[in-house]
């Protein structure tokens, strides 16, 4: 099984919802040319057509803490301005 390769596939769970209708219905991961990332899909029906699709999302892992760690470098940076 070592000689599968898994660039450019994907998948995707049903997710539980739990007490939140805003979190997506399935959850997953992709990998796209070696790169792996989070994806979300949420279930949706066409105002227009009325034909149900997917909108679905893609982050890098950690992409969360990425945002977390700049923002706590901007808040040091305005701690030594000198006014």
């Amino acid at each position: 099984m070592s000689d599968y390769d898994n660039t450019n596939t994907g998948v995707l769970f049903k997710n539980d919802k739990g007490d939140n209708p805003k979190r997506p219905d399935m959850t997953g991961t992709f990998d796209f040319e070696g790169t792996e990332y989070r994806i979300a899909a949420w279930k949706r029906v066409s105002g227009k057509t009325g034909k149900p699709f997917l909108s679905i999302t893609a982050e890098l892992p950690n992409a969360d803490y990425a945002k977390a760690s700049n923002s706590a470098v901007v808040e040091q940076a305005d701690d030594d301005l000198p006014f």
